[in-house]
């Protein structure tokens, strides 16, 4: 992978990965419901679809946008706050933003990979700002994380360590999480976020394969390179408080 190269696309992707964390982070505003549409979001994304599945999921965000009140009113921005709560914060419609609830045997929060993210944090540099509002699995610091990440690589063996890390990680659950808030949510903006967001994801991981010239594991291999080696002994999940490094 060409240097140069490299470090134009980890830019690009590191925005659009900025941008999708903002949307997940917090109820929306008139204010950033004006912005959406002065950038005629998703079409002033950097990266733009590249499958049919991709594209009908840009489509979608498209509509949700535009399904977005024009004269946005107090009671219209309690709605949108209360579909945002009921997908992010009180798991109404059985969908979690956190990583352990999709991949923990019993599908609770603050599991092994809120765990495994803490250590993935740390060891670039970051930390999360309070785990116990927002556990260091949250999608919001998943895609954070992928922008820094983006914009540091700057050899194919740090884009293959990203590649990784999104196929062990994010991409073992994201799918699933944008097809449950699809299907259960009532706002045509959030299912078209969720939507976008897991074909944004999986577009930049088949980007990162064309790169780097290797195709995708397949999704039996990734679970098998996961799966303990016979013999080994699990080690218990410990939690320390406290020396937290920089955050976000």
């Amino acid at each position: 992978m060409n240097a140069a190269i490299a470090a134009s696309i980890g830019d690009v992707i590191a925005e659009d990965a900025e941008s999708l964390a903002a949307l997940h982070d917090r109820e929306l505003t008139a204010d950033m419901i004006a912005a959406l549409r002065e950038a005629d979001f998703p079409a002033c994304l950097g990266l733009m679809p590249a499958t049919a599945g991709a594209v009908e999921a840009w489509q979608a965000m498209a509509e949700g946008v535009a399904h977005l009140p024009v004269g946005i009113t107090p009671a219209d921005l309690d709605a949108l706050a209360a579909e945002y709560a009921a997908i992010y914060l009180t798991g109404a419609y059985g969908a979690s933003p956190h990583e352990s609830v999709w991949t923990d045997d019993d599908h609770l929060t603050c599991q092994a990979a809120m765990f495994q993210w803490r250590d993935i944090h740390a060891a670039a540099g970051l930390a999360t700002p309070d785990w116990r509002q927002r556990p260091d699995d949250h999608l919001v610091l998943q895609l954070l994380h992928l922008a820094k990440a983006a914009r540091r690589a700057a050899t194919a063996d740090s884009w293959r360590r990203l590649a990784a890390l999104l196929d062990e990680h994010t991409l073992r659950w994201l799918p699933e999480f944008a097809a449950r808030v699809a299907a259960r949510g009532e706002s045509p903006f959030y299912a078209g976020l969720a939507v976008l967001t897991a074909a944004w994801v999986n577009g930049v991981r088949d980007l990162m394969a064309t790169q780097l010239d290797e195709p995708r594991p397949t999704r039996e291999e990734i679970e098998a390179r996961l799966r303990p080696t016979p013999g080994a002994t699990e080690q218990p999940v410990a939690f320390m408080p406290g020396a937290h490094g920089p955050s976000w």
